[in-house]
């Protein structure tokens, strides 16, 4: 029973019944599959960190079904968060608001803040809805991997990970493919802590003010380490203009790193100086959402080929490609 089909009402039920008991579930959202347990019980979401194998100092995003659950765990949903919650909810956004005092102590990492965010995939409000009515009034829920590593857009991914044991509500291929956009509401001016889907000026229409970048102030929030989303081979960002000669003198230099190295661009490198064609090549889409839609499920098909390092062209420094452009540098940290 660990593969679940999130269009059957049975098994959905059955999942939230798991969470009610304290136990693991990955399900699907819109950005990526999340591995939930109820927020309001820290040993269930201690398991979290078990299986991750990630420090209990790095907290998790709380996902609600909608207003009336994430008024269980804020202190307080006035101002910029209000707004976004209007404009926004459900979708790809994490607002960080004062927590109340008692609730979800371990997944917000024992910060006085939590990370509240209502998914608008239909298989993880149809979960959060059914845990809901059981008395589970939010479930944490980090990316269903292994810490620091690809997250997964496929339940496939999720089980790779994890095995057989971990139930997987099954929703198909994940539609946006990163994580949610973090904006942290908790006091004074909103603060951008992690780029999205959703652009610097969409959120900023939906506050009516600018965004502050982060300070030493801001609270600790998922994804923002400098090394993450990495995949087992090295990941090495490489310039437009670079990358044809960076290509022909590596190759030059050692004819053998053709059969170890990948190419994920959007200008084929068959057309590249150095005739670098017998590397294998993946074509980068031009349209941003299209790349973050693949982006983890290409890092992920690279690593089984058994690639040793992968050479991403950059994408443009344009807004539309933060988020992207944010999960791969932080990649090629690792």
């Amino acid at each position: 029973m660990s593969l679940l089909r999130g269009d059957d009402p049975a098994s959905v039920q059955a999942a939230a019944g798991r969470l009610a008991e304290g136990g693991l579930v990955a399900f699907a959202t819109e950005t990526v599959y999340g591995l939930g347990a109820r927020a309001d019980a820290d040993e269930a979401v201690a398991a979290i960190f078990s299986a991750k194998g990630r420090p209990v100092d790095h907290p998790l995003i709380v996902h609600v079904a909608g207003l009336a659950q994430a008024a269980v765990f804020a202190a307080s949903l006035a101002g910029p968060a209000q707004r976004l919650i209007d404009a926004l909810w459900p979708g790809p956004v994490t607002v960080i608001v004062p927590r109340r005092a008692g609730l979800a102590a371990a997944a917000a990492a024992g910060q006085a803040s939590v990370g509240l965010r209502c998914p608008a995939h239909p298989v993880a409000q149809a979960l959060l809805r059914q845990a809901a009515a059981l008395g589970v009034a939010g479930v944490a829920a980090p990316s269903a991997n292994r810490f620091g590593r690809i997250s997964p857009t496929r339940a496939a991914h999720v089980q790779a990970e994890f095995g057989p044991d971990l139930w997987v509500l099954d929703g198909g291929d994940c539609a946006l493919g990163i994580e949610s956009a973090i904006v942290d509401c908790s006091s004074g001016a909103p603060v951008l802590l992690r780029p999205g889907t959703l652009t610097r000026g969409a959120l900023e229409a939906a506050l009516g003010e600018r965004l502050r970048p982060p300070d030493a102030q801001s609270p600790r929030a998922p994804g923002t380490l400098e090394a993450h989303y990495a995949p087992r081979a090295a990941l090495r960002l490489v310039a437009p203009a670079d990358l044809g000669p960076r290509l022909a003198a590596a190759l030059g230099r050692d004819p053998k790193l053709r059969n170890t190295l990948a190419v994920y661009s959007r200008q084929p490198i068959g057309g590249l100086a150095g005739a670098v064609e017998p590397v294998f090549w993946q074509a980068m889409p031009a349209d941003p959402l299209a790349v973050a839609h693949e982006l983890f499920a290409v890092l992920r098909g690279l690593d089984a080929r058994g690639v040793q390092q992968i050479w991403v062209e950059q994408p443009p420094s344009e807004a539309a490609w933060d988020g992207v452009l944010d999960r791969l540098r932080r990649a090629a940290s690792s």
